[in-house]
């Protein structure tokens, strides 16, 4: 499974992770097994540790979790999503991806297919809240941000994952 880390400095709005870059998990779960259970993620994540939260989309606005880190499987259909705020990058999720992203992680949807279906998890005993582009307290937030832990597992590859690696 190819993955890749992409970095995204704090544009003045949207404050990213002042650390640990966002993962992208190409074909996570083969788009195959994705076609007769769209619970495979459900069951990847939680085996990881990693506790499903919801099943639906991406929201068309910036947004960020400044509480948290979030992981978003696609369990069907793509969707275009930008990362990082305006100046960041975007990007095409398809079926079987995962996106990894650590607190402070902008995303927004730009485009998506009428039978998009997004499983979305967090570590464990998190509570996650829903920052917007043009909060107020900007200081606070990077406060809270900065003190949310690295996870003790990987919500795709598990105890010797990726984000174990990379973010140190």
């Amino acid at each position: 499974m190819p993955t890749d880390a992409l970095s995204f400095p704090d544009d003045g709005d949207v404050p990213n992770h002042p650390r640990w870059p966002m993962i992208v998990y190409a074909r996570a779960i083969a788009p195959e097994t994705l076609l007769s259970s769209e619970n495979a993620f459900d069951e990847l994540f939680g085996r990881n540790g990693w506790p499903v939260a919801w099943h639906n989309g991406i929201y068309s606005f910036t947004h960020y979790h400044s509480t948290t880190h979030e992981v978003l499987g696609i369990a069907r259909g793509q969707a275009t999503v930008q990362f990082g705020g305006k100046s960041g990058k975007i990007l095409t999720a398809s079926a079987g991806d995962a996106l990894l992203l650590p607190a402070g992680t902008g995303h927004k949807r730009l485009s998506s297919g009428p039978d998009l279906l997004v499983i979305g998890a967090y570590p464990p005993g998190s509570k996650y809240d829903l920052m917007r582009s043009g909060e107020p307290d900007k200081s606070a937030i990077r406060a809270r941000i900065a003190k949310v832990a690295r996870p003790d597992t990987d919500p795709v590859s598990g105890a010797a994952g990726t984000m174990l690696s990379l973010w140190i």
